[in-house]
């Protein structure tokens, strides 16, 4: 028996075989063959099983996470069905009597190379297309089987260094009990993930893959971030029924889907949900949002060659304003840049670029994407309650020019005939201290808030979010977050505007009752985490609350605010 410490990313308890999603040994010798024919059968044999496994990958991606994640292996086919790529290979294996293995090494070698000695960013991707593709071919050419969690047949614990969004496309929700990875955080890529795929995981670990073998029982503790390998019995049996307490626990939480959100002594907010595509928006209603607080469009733009028109913008902005029946929908404007990047747009290599040309930067610079995405906002708008966010604001004069361009927008389509909503609030993401700090001013012009607690702890801390070594200084509770956000709640409300959080922390057991207590109006969450932070609030009251806010923000240390919100709250 074995134990690793990680950092819980989604709560939950798992218990499960272990499937490593670790590649195999693709080692391989150079053979002279002395049947060519035979060997390009062999050849176009293991390609065509490549052909069969990516469609399968590529539908469960379609029915599970939509059109825009399943291009990605529609274009890897693209790849496999080029004759550019194939026919030198055949003709490898056909003049010099070498093994398939070989050919396709060392013609695929040669693309690569060449696509990435290229200044077009967009050229470079092509050389990782084909370095996937190529390496599935010759895994069939070997006899081995790369991991392939979307061809998983039982119930197991997924077992990686990271999960990447192909991996995730990936996951059959009905086998993938949990997982554990090496590396990330509570806001890494595979935790968001985890969460809406609503599985236990457990992150960070640093030793996982080292530790765990395919086949060890595994059991995956979402809520105090352990994993343990191997375990006893007795150990079994007591996770299994900490895992029906758990259980039964959600049950009790969905009774409250249909019901407001009240505290104790009768004070109402609102709980939105964190979305990513119109798909996502059956979790979120199913979970009882009251409003979707981040609608992060970037995802149209994503895993695609080329930028979403204004009418498939449209369509998508317009099918969530629908679905939400008149509740509010808050829609970020486009946020790329940082982890988030989009090949066709050839943006610049970064030393820093979670502080670069990002969010409201690049979209300020290229116009013509950003009046694109405002037009297609502003003809969904008559469809529901729209308010509209801009990313990554750092000063007045930034707000002030991305919202004259909305206006002038606004001012076209009318006079070519379109409805539009008459009443649109627009407001900004606070992530930036500096943003935080000068909320008094930013509060005179726009008409709310939301703060992004991801970017502005790490800002903040100077600590990034995504690096497992520095996770301990990921710090929601610091009383220096939180005097940045009273700040902003504090602006907002002298100005008769309402102040939201649509960071991780919104969703946060131990935040929430700080957030109450400093008077936020509107916390976004992942949709998962909705009920639970509803049945806790209708246990808080909100002049207790605000004590015990007063007291966190006159502390020095994370451990004293924890100490202090676990003496007044039992969570």
């Amino acid at each position: 028996m074995a134990f690793l410490q990680g950092i819980a990313a989604s709560n939950g308890i798992a218990i499960a075989k272990a499937y490593r999603l670790i590649e195999p040994d693709l080692s391989f010798k150079k053979q002279s063959v002395e049947n060519a024919d035979v060997e390009i059968e062999r050849f176009r044999a293991a390609l065509e099983q490549s052909k069969g496994e990516l469609a399968q990958i590529r539908d469960r991606a379609r029915e599970e996470l939509g059109e825009d994640k399943a291009a990605i292996f529609e274009a890897h086919l693209l790849v496999l069905s080029d004759p550019e790529l194939v026919s030198p290979i055949e003709d490898r294996i056909n003049t010099d009597n070498v093994n398939a293995e070989v050919a396709l090494d060392e013609t695929a070698g040669m693309f690569i190379s060449m696509f990435e000695q290229m200044d077009n960013e967009y050229m470079k991707e092509r050389a990782a297309d084909i370095r996937d593709v190529t390496k599935r071919v010759l895994a069939k050419l070997l006899n081995v089987q790369l991991p392939n969690p979307s061809m998983i047949a039982e119930e197991v614990i997924i077992v990686g260094e990271d999960l990447t969004p192909s991996d995730t496309a990936q996951l059959n929700r009905q086998f993938v009990q949990g997982f554990t990875t090496d590396i990330g955080g509570r806001t890494s890529h595979s935790a968001i993930m985890a969460r809406s795929m609503e599985i236990p995981a457990v992150v960070g670990t640093r030793k996982a893959t080292e530790e765990i073998q395919n086949g060890d029982l595994v059991i995956v503790d979402g809520l105090k971030g352990e994993v343990h390998i191997n375990p006893t019995p007795e150990l079994v049996k007591a996770y299994e029924q900490v895992k029906d307490d758990f259980e039964a626990q959600k049950s009790e939480w969905a009774k409250l889907v249909n019901e407001k959100t009240v505290t104790a002594d009768g004070h109402e907010v609102e709980l939105g949900a964190n979305i990513g595509t119109p798909k996502d928006l059956k979790g979120a209603l199913e979970n009882g949002a009251e409003a979707v607080g981040l609608y992060r469009t970037e995802f149209l733009y994503m895993g695609r060659d080329q930028m979403p028109t204004e009418d498939e913008q449209f369509e998508a902005y317009k099918a969530v304003l629908e679905g939400m029946e008149g509740k509010p929908v808050v829609v970020r404007t486009l946020d790329i840049g940082g982890d988030k990047e989009l090949p066709y747009l050839n943006l610049p290599k970064e030393m820093n670029p979670f502080l670069g040309y990002r969010a409201i930067r690049l979209c300020l610079d290229q116009k013509d994407i950003f009046r694109t995405q405002l037009r297609a906002l502003l003809r969904a708008s008559s469809h529901g309650n729209l308010k509209i966010m801009f990313p990554m604001i750092a000063t007045l004069n930034e707000f002030r020019e991305a919202k004259g361009m909305l206006e002038e927008e606004k001012t076209n389509l009318l006079a070519e005939g379109v409805t539009i909503a008459e009443k649109i609030e627009v407001g900004i993401m606070v992530e930036i201290p500096s943003t935080a700090v000068l909320a008094d001013q930013f509060a005179k012009e726009v008409d709310f808030f939301s703060i992004g607690t991801n970017d502005m702890i790490q800002y903040t801390m100077a600590a990034s979010r995504m690096n497992e070594q520095v996770s301990y200084l990921y710090q929601p509770y610091n009383p220096s977050i939180l005097r940045l956000v009273k700040m902003v709640i504090d602006a907002a409300h002298a100005e008769g505007k309402w102040a939201g959080m649509c960071g991780e922390m919104a969703g946060d057991e131990t935040a929430i009752p700080l957030l109450v207590g400093l008077g936020l109006d509107e916390f976004s969450m992942s949709a998962t985490s909705i009920l639970r932070a509803r049945s806790l609030m209708k246990k808080l009251k909100k002049s207790e609350m605000e004590e015990l806010a007063a007291k966190a923000l006159s502390m020095g240390t994370v451990e004293e605010v924890v100490e202090a919100v676990n003496s007044v709250v039992k969570l």
